[in-house]
């Protein structure tokens, strides 16, 4: 037993009041003889001992009360020895948007805020942090109106930068006890891989799986058709869960214009398809009503008019394979020989292709290069009697890149960077078998550029960056076949949309994102993008012919935002939520070494309370203290 006053027990000196005070109350009796006296002796004899019984407990009741008021003021209390070690808590609640499935209770979000505000100790300070808010050494009382006001974010943390940002908000210092508790639902894309711990931490984790996982997602929208009259949207969906039809509807704006069912035969995915007017612009919306998760339940989309990309081929050989891939339905195409070229029409152009050009007059190197500086995209395909001195003049301007003297063995075209821009979104896997073009004839290339397309020797074929693409081979003639490859069309297609980035269908939040408004700015104009009292300013670089706006971490929230320049409306671009979230399969955590799992909530705090818990015994000593006073009260009553 300890004591929170431990100096009061020296008033404990009081008990030698009573034990003196009864010291002086006892007499000596003086014997007088007296004739026949032995029956009055006796009932005197029994009277001085019930006496001194009666003094006795009288003492030790003053005694036993003096001494229970004293302890009872100074507060004694018995606990744990882990109570009196300085504890740090860092508490983890996951708000990524799988935590919006549901148990009989509510979400699992909601449940676990609640869960927080009543269990944690309310005397101690902690530290809570989600994966977009941090609550720094904070009582529970002070932040609970900000708990409540949170809601799921598209945003997760994986759980090793969960464990470094935990370890960033302990407190320095070797006596004091590190508690992390996680409270998350442990999707596989949280806890995927191995953790390591440091020694000094202890991690407690509740898992907050819903009972029955069930959830639809709109996954993606693209057009799967075109034809003169209509286009065909393809809507893709998948399930968790036993779920075998939903409706899904289509919007422009707030109308309904379209309405079907998706059907789930014994497959987790499926798709629907909607058939739209071709020319007709429309604010879309696609949107499913079930009961899991709610953020992937709409798909924002916008077609639109979608400005041509204008693309100029200068170059006397033939061409017919690229006019074939720049068509006019997407692109403003031009070829034209360069004694017939009329420099200023450049600058107008967003593509530009060199076409196997014997010369690079030095007009054309500086009109070309002022051409790049303002955001200009050029492709360079040498010819088989380039002049090397005047491309690798040219090429000084671009970096440490030039041609080497023509070499006719014949060599394979065997390797693509699948990561590489240009490729980036072609490919759905990587492909370990194709077509191998061969060519015969081409220049060695020396360049710091990121190879696209490698011979077999690994030397480049394909060179190049956003802004500026270079081959090592002439490409129309017998000495190289890439143009009836099946990767000359997607290889040209995202040169040309590289060159004038249009806006997508839709975007991911999140992700950094480009998009070109073909018209240039005025120096003192800025471009605002806007959705329902919601404004920013993105990120925006202007152009001689156009201007990229960036968007990096605004907006924030899903939905179809207006492009305005001084209040007028110059095209829509649409934002989705990611759908990492949406497949809702889960790890098991008790695998985790060194993470001790708890029931609930509930349970977790609990044991945390019983290892802080401090039982005070004043109580105790008062009641005490009363029955002792009933005691003195009793023995003056009853004992003659």
């Amino acid at each position: 037993m300890q004591f929170k006053h431990p100096e009061l027990l020296w008033a404990l000196l009081l008990l030698l009041l009573p034990i003196i005070i009864h010291l002086f109350q006892l007499r000596r009796f003086k014997k007088t003889p007296f004739t026949n006296v032995r029956l009055l002796q006796k009932v005197v004899s029994q009277s001085r001992k019930s006496n001194r019984l009666k003094k006795w407990l009288l003492l030790f009741a003053r005694l036993g009360l003096i001494a229970a008021i004293v302890i009872a003021f100074a507060q004694p209390f018995v606990t744990n020895d882990s109570a009196f070690i300085e504890r740090d808590t860092v508490i983890y609640l996951d708000d990524s948007f799988s935590m919006q499935a549901k148990n009989d209770a509510g979400s699992l979000f909601e449940n676990a805020i609640q869960s927080v505000l009543k269990g944690a100790e309310r005397e101690q300070t902690v530290t809570l942090f989600t994966n977009t808010r941090t609550f720094a050494k904070s009582y529970i009382r002070d932040i609970r109106g900000s708990l409540l006001e949170l809601t799921p974010s598209p945003h997760q943390l994986s759980l090793d930068e969960v464990l470094i940002k935990a370890n960033t908000l302990f407190e320095n210092g070797d006596a004091t006890e590190k508690d992390l508790i996680l409270l998350s639902d442990f999707q596989d894309r949280f806890a995927r891989n191995e953790i390591t711990l440091p020694e000094d931490i202890r991690v407690l984790g509740v898992d907050l799986k819903p009972e029955e996982p069930t959830n639809v997602a709109i996954d993606s929208l693209y057009v799967s058709a075109t034809n003169p009259t209509a286009l065909e949207l393809s809507v893709n969906l998948s399930k968790t869960g036993e779920i075998s039809d939903i409706p899904v509807s289509l919007f422009d704006g707030g109308r309904l214009i379209a309405k079907t069912s998706a059907n789930f035969e014994e497959t987790d995915q499926t798709r629907v398809i909607f058939s739209v007017p071709e020319e007709e612009r429309i604010i879309g919306r696609v949107e499913i009503s079930e009961a899991g998760l709610d953020f992937d339940n709409l798909l924002y989309f916008n077609l639109g008019e979608k400005a041509r990309i204008k693309v100029m081929v200068i170059g006397d050989t033939s061409n017919d394979y690229l006019s074939r891939i720049f068509t006019t339905t997407e692109f403003d195409y031009t070829a034209i020989a360069l004694s017939a070229l009329n420099y200023t029409d450049i600058d107008s152009q967003n593509l530009i292709v060199l076409n196997e050009l014997s010369n690079l007059p030095l007009a054309l190197q500086n009109t070309l290069k002022a051409f790049s500086q303002e955001g200009g995209h050029i492709v360079l395909i040498p010819g088989k009697e380039s002049a090397l001195s005047e491309y690798n003049n040219f090429l000084s301007g671009f970096g440490q890149s030039r041609l080497n003297p023509a070499r006719t063995d014949s060599l394979r075209i065997t390797s693509i960077s699948f990561q590489h821009p240009l490729y980036k979104e072609v490919f759905e896997q990587q492909v370990e078998n194709f077509q191998y073009p061969v060519s015969s004839y081409y220049y060695p290339i020396d360049s710091n550029m990121g190879k696209v397309l490698g011979y077999s020797d690994n030397s480049p074929f394909l060179i190049g960056r956003p802004g500026l693409y270079m081959f090592s081979s002439p490409l129309s003639g017998s000495e190289c076949n890439f143009i009836n490859s099946p990767l000359v069309v997607p290889t040209f297609y995202e040169m040309g949309k590289q060159s004038l980035a249009l806006p997508d269908l839709y975007y991911s939040l999140g992700d950094r994102s480009e998009v070109d408004v073909s018209v240039p700015m005025a120096q003192d104009q800025i471009i605002k993008v806007a959705r329902e009292g919601y404004e920013f300013i993105p990120l925006q670089q202007s152009f001689a012919n156009k201007t990229r706006l960036t968007f990096i971490d605004n907006p924030v929230e899903h939905g179809t935002y207006s492009v305005l320049v001084k209040g007028d409306t110059l095209k829509q671009i649409s934002f989705n939520y990611p759908r990492e979230e949406s497949n809702l399969s889960y790890s098991d955590p008790s695998n985790l070494a060194n993470v001790s799992m708890k029931e609930n909530i509930e349970e977790l705090f609990t044991d945390l309370a019983e290892e802080n818990r401090v039982e005070s015994l004043w109580k105790w000593f008062v009641i005490l203290a009363l029955i002792f006073i009933l005691a003195e009260v009793g023995i003056q009553k009853f004992i003659r």
